[in-house]
């Protein structure tokens, strides 16, 4: 089936979006030619023959009935679908696995929780939130100061990062690799180099980077990623970032 400019994406609600999107595609489609097609041959028998005006029909109850009924079952089919979807998307199960990202002008800070990891970057310093594959994160997001929007394209996801409110999303990655990901609400003069990166990894490696921080301490990784946090500098050189599998 096509994709209709959609991709399926790397994580199971990306896929879910995807498919429920071609199946809103292909409903449009088949609507479409079906009107299309009532209109030619409306077109095509109806036609003007003459002067005689034609014969007129008045209050046809079965075909008043159809395409009363038919186009309202077809809202609720669509939905019912986008509300099975929705539902998933939004969903919160419990796991272990815990991410608080906060975003700032104009960059990134990702904390992990009962560890001593804490990754902080800005615009082309491409900070990594490193999170295991086949397993549900819970994401905790917030925004320093403006509103930001966490966005990574292969995710089919973005959600706003907002002063004062913590929003929360669980995502499951199925494929391992590195994938990009921006800011997507205008938030100041750097916003167009407020870049990110997601590196999916196999459990056991995700495990040996959080116990990689313990050589350095909480404090000292505290320490520094403050002060990376609050630092006037900022690059401005773009560097390429791609995701593989």
């Amino acid at each position: 089936m096509p994709n209709f400019g959609v991709t399926k994406g790397v994580t199971t609600n990306s896929s879910s979006v995807y498919h429920l999107w071609q199946g809103f595609s292909v409903g449009a489609a088949i609507i479409g030619a079906f009107v299309i097609a009532l209109i030619v041959y409306a077109v095509v028998r109806y036609r003007r023959k003459g002067d005689v005006i034609p014969a007129q029909t008045q209050y046809h109850l079965p075909l008043e009935l159809i395409y009363t009924i038919v186009p309202i079952l077809i809202v609720f089919a669509l939905f019912g679908a986008t509300l099975v979807v929705e539902n998933k998307v939004v969903a919160n199960p419990k796991t272990s696995v815990v991410v608080d990202v906060n975003a700032f002008q104009w960059g990134w800070k990702f904390a992990y929780p009962g560890s001593s990891a804490v990754v902080v970057g800005q615009t082309t310093q491409d900070p990594v939130m490193e999170i295991p594959v086949n397993t549900d994160v819970h994401i905790n997001l917030t925004s320093t100061d403006v509103i930001h929007g966490f966005y990574v394209k292969e995710f089919n996801f973005s959600r706003y990062a907002l002063p004062g409110v913590v929003n929360q999303f669980t995502i499951r990655a199925v494929n391992t690799g590195t994938f990009f990901g921006q800011c997507t609400q205008l938030c100041g003069l750097y916003h167009s180099l407020m870049f990110f990166k997601v590196k999916v990894v196999t459990m056991d490696q995700y495990t040996a980077w959080l116990n990689s921080f313990q050589n350095t301490g909480a404090a000292q990784a505290s320490q520094t990623a403050t002060q990376q946090q609050t630092s006037s500098h900022v690059q401005s050189k773009i560097t390429a970032s791609s995701g593989a599998n």
